[in-house]
């Protein structure tokens, strides 16, 4: 049976009729050599490729950078900010210590201890006192005008003012 089988092979091979040849019907300026290269799809079940804006993406692009950019300079402007508060902060300590250095004391005050800065009824001459604005009783010879707290550094901290 398997020699049947070779030798109905061998028939069909020999056969010398011409072989038909099949005709493509597809213009051949239809067909693409490689279909998976094109920028679009080729199939009628493809993906939808749309082409790129440029102009648009490239104005998203800008939006974000320009919104970055803002939220950079946003975060340096509070830095500023901090700075020039703390700025003015030490530049207050230097002129209520000036005013101390300047102020009546007949006492040395020492570091890490609360004082008072008082005005004189005259307004020109200040006093420096151990004793607080609400233990001096009814009458007060002095005006208040801050509470301090003298510092490591030989600055005066203001704990509580009236300025």
């Amino acid at each position: 049976m398997a020699e049947e089988l070779k030798k109905k092979r061998r028939d069909i091979t020999d056969d010398k009729e011409p072989k038909l040849s099949t005709k493509n019907p597809i213009d051949k300026d239809k067909i693409a050599e490689n279909p998976h290269m094109l920028p679009y799809a080729h199939t009628v079940g493809g993906v939808v490729i749309r082409p790129m804006d440029r102009g648009r993406t490239k104005g998203l692009a800008v939006q974000a950078m320009y919104e970055q950019a803002d939220g950079q300079m946003d975060q340096i402007r509070e830095q500023i900010e901090l700075l020039a508060a703390q700025a003015k902060k030490i530049q207050d300590r230097v002129a209520i210590s000036e005013d101390i250095y300047l102020a009546e004391m007949n006492f040395k005050p020492l570091i890490g201890h609360t004082y008072h800065l008082y005005t004189k009824a005259d307004e020109t001459t200040k006093v420096l006192s151990m004793v607080g604005p609400y233990q001096w009783g009814r009458k007060k010879p002095y005006t208040f005008i801050a509470t301090v707290k003298l510092l490591a550094d030989h600055t005066w901290e203001v704990m509580e003012s009236d300025l």
